[in-house]
């Protein structure tokens, strides 16, 4: 076994490598970018250098940097993760070349399998069944319209050396090809540095069924089951399980001799996934094999027992496999639920921002336990624009999938997540719907639920109001209801108690409930306190512990009602989390916040986020209609294409390609 590793990736994989990396007994050197100074993944490691600026095209993606981090650090292996370098058959040769392991195959494995287009003729050559469509290396845009036209729509436009959704496009006429696949272009190159792509017949309702693959450089290769990734948003996986629900022993197994297969094929080493769409008639056709290990990886090493990225290093220094494809058996159920700084409510764009609270539930550090946490962010950290905005990958465990199903919802509603927008309300939506806990799967599932995970916004409940109101007073030195003790001699007008010669005391606070102003009135009569809000009125009985900077456990007796739950102030906002159900309020002061409603703001397009804009289709002076695109901004290794809201005249613009722009921004007037 080499003695010292170096990591080149970030975030939560870099993180899990270098804890099994240490485990072993190895030291580990992180690399950083300008942005990831303070991150998590280089505290984590024994030593870390930096290698350029914020953007992953001037560090995470530059191989030759990474390798002089190597040879001046004296590491005698690379570990790529996943994502940036870790599919790079030119960075694997360079690792060669210059004498230092790449933990992962051999550049010939990612050559064969790294451009989908080619991984498809192979797989055509043996035998395994493809979806049709066109994996041919001409890329004339007319010939691919062609192509496209013979197939049929909808189709499917894929990066051929992508992968995360990066560069993927639905297409339903043959109106909307040419943009989708101007734009996959672009994306492809700007994540892949290849901008090549593949045209395939959209299937209706598939599955995306994947099989975890190991190798070694001894002729040994095994399956280590399947995982379910059916469940995805803009063709990114957000929940994966294993086992997949309803897979026969029998196509388990002709599934997993057929990854195996295409494995030895290419001579693989190390960790793989071989990934399959399925039908729902059973009929399963190769999309892709990923030659790295893949972000669902722990469903898998939390039903087998197996620490796979232990494999890796053990296989990278010549070890053979641990096991056989015989001694490998799986127990009980595991689900991974990906937690993104995003906005579901949005078309789930990215949210770029600080961790001002990041609470998680109990859990274990891998799989010793029933609940487990891979996390790449602390509190106090930032979601920046330059990388993915995945703040931890959530995995539990069950001895069946209802088991898992509940305790993941459980574990969702324990999770505290205040600074930026998050899908961890959506996900636990998601645990409770009625498709998902009947097994009823495939990759549009979200599209195809979506009055159910995205309800219409309902009033805050006058329970959540309360415990908002109670953390308050809290925060202005008033914890509890019950009658204050006077001290003898103290100065009566220092008393935070609420007392009146009258026996009467009244409080109004202003809220803000989505927008909507709501006065809600705490009054006490003698020592009795009472909660009102519109018609309603009831007896209310509080006690607070403050358990952080702004942050209280809150307890509250209301009518007959008991409630618990954490309450978070931070500035005018609010975050009451009770029952598993999140609610943001803002305290709302309307001289501070008065609005001239006379003002004209015109028909002003604002940017979404903070990005990079890349492309624009508009001029002064040009008409356009309601849903043409009028720019296309990057952000978070993604394109977003901005559209006009209604008919009108473009009257300026105010940016141009290649410029940054902040979220906010003023991007171009309408008339």
């Amino acid at each position: 076994m080499f003695n010292t590793l170096l990591i080149a990736n970030r975030g939560e994989i870099a993180c899990r490598v270098a804890a099994t990396a240490q485990r072993l007994g190895l030291r580990t050197i992180a690399v950083y970018s300008e942005a990831d100074a303070n991150a998590r993944h280089v505290a984590a490691c024994d030593a870390a250098i930096p290698i350029g600026g914020p953007e992953p095209r001037n560090s995470y993606l530059r191989g030759p940097a990474i390798l002089e981090a190597a040879k001046a650090a004296g590491a005698q292996a690379v570990h790529p993760g996943y994502g940036f370098l870790s599919e790079n058959e030119a960075f694997a040769q360079a690792c060669a070349d210059a004498g230092i392991v790449f933990v992962g195959p051999p550049a010939s494995a990612i050559a064969a399998m790294g451009s989908k287009s080619a991984a498809k003729s192979l797989m055509e050559a043996a035998g395994v069944p493809l979806v049709p469509g066109y994996h041919g290396e001409n890329q004339d845009p007319d010939f691919l319209q062609a192509q496209a036209d013979l197939i049929g729509y909808p189709v499917l436009i894929k990066a051929s050396a992508g992968g995360g959704g990066k560069g993927m496009r639905i297409v339903a006429s043959a109106d909307a090809f040419r943009e989708a696949l101007a734009s996959c272009k672009r994306e492809a190159a700007g994540s892949f540095g290849d901008d090549k792509v593949l045209i395939e017949r959209y299937l209706q309702k598939p599955r995306h069924i994947e099989i975890q693959v190991f190798a070694d450089s001894h002729g040994n290769c095994v399956y280590l089951f399947e995982r379910d990734c059916s469940v995805q948003r803009r063709h990114q996986k957000v929940i994966e399980e294993a086992p997949a629900p309803g897979m026969t022993p029998e196509r388990r197994r002709a599934m997993g001799e057929a990854a195996v297969a295409a494995a030895r094929a290419v001579d693989y080493v190390g960790a793989g996934t071989v990934e399959f769409i399925a039908e729902p008639d059973g009929r399963f056709y190769f999309m892709e094999m990923n030659t790295r290990l893949q972000v669902e990886h722990p469903v898998t090493e939390m039903i087998t027992g197996h620490d796979l990225v232990e494999w890796q290093l053990r296989v990278a220094a010549g070890e053979p496999l641990p096991v056989r494809q015989d001694d490998l058996s799986f127990t009980g159920h595991a689900i991974e639920a990906r937690i993104y700084a995003e906005n579901p409510d949005n078309g789930f764009l990215p949210s770029i921002g600080r961790l001002d609270v990041l609470r998680l539930p109990p859990h274990v550090a891998f799989a010793n336990g029933d609940v487990r946490i891979d996390g790449g962010v602390r509190e106090g950290d930032a979601i920046t624009p330059y990388y993915d905005p995945m703040i931890a990958k959530l995995i539990v465990r069950g001895k069946d999938r209802e088991q898992a199903r509940a305790r993941m919802a459980q574990a969702l509603g324990e999770l505290q997540c205040v600074g930026v927008q998050t899908n961890i309300a959506f996900l636990r939506r998601l645990m409770l719907d009625d498709a998902f806990a009947q097994a009823d799967l495939d990759t549009g599932l979200i599209e195809r639920r979506h009055d159910s995970l995205f309800p219409l916004p309902m009033p805050a409940t006058d329970t959540a109001c309360a415990l908002a109101m109670a953390a308050l007073l809290a925060s202005q030195g008033e914890k509890s209801s019950e009658p204050h003790q006077r001290v003898a001699g103290a100065d009566p007008w220092n008393a935070l108690d609420g007392w009146r010669v009258s026996g009467v005391y009244e409080k109004t606070f202003s809220l803000l409930d989505r927008g909507e102003a709501r006065e809600v009135v705490l009054r006490r009569v003698a020592e009795q306190w009472s909660y009102s809000s519109g018609e309603t009125v009831l007896p209310l009985a509080w006690q607070t512990e403050a358990t952080g900077a702004g942050q209280y456990l809150v307890r509250i007796r209301l009518g007959d009602a008991d409630e618990r739950a954490t309450v978070i102030v931070r500035g005018e906002q609010v975050h009451v989390y009770a029952g598993g159900v999140p609610t943001l309020l803002e305290q709302h002061d309307p001289l501070m916040h008065s609005v001239d409603e006379s003002s004209d703001h015109g028909g002003s397009l604002t940017a979404p986020m903070p990005g990079k804009i890349i492309s624009i289709a508009v001029k002064a002076g040009d008409a356009v209609k309601a849903g043409d695109a009028l720019l296309v901004m990057e952000a978070m290794k993604m394109e977003h294409t901005i559209q006009s809201p209604k008919d009108g005249t473009v009257q300026e613009v105010y940016f141009a390609v290649g410029d940054q722009v902040g979220d906010g921004a003023e991007l171009l007037a309408l008339d």
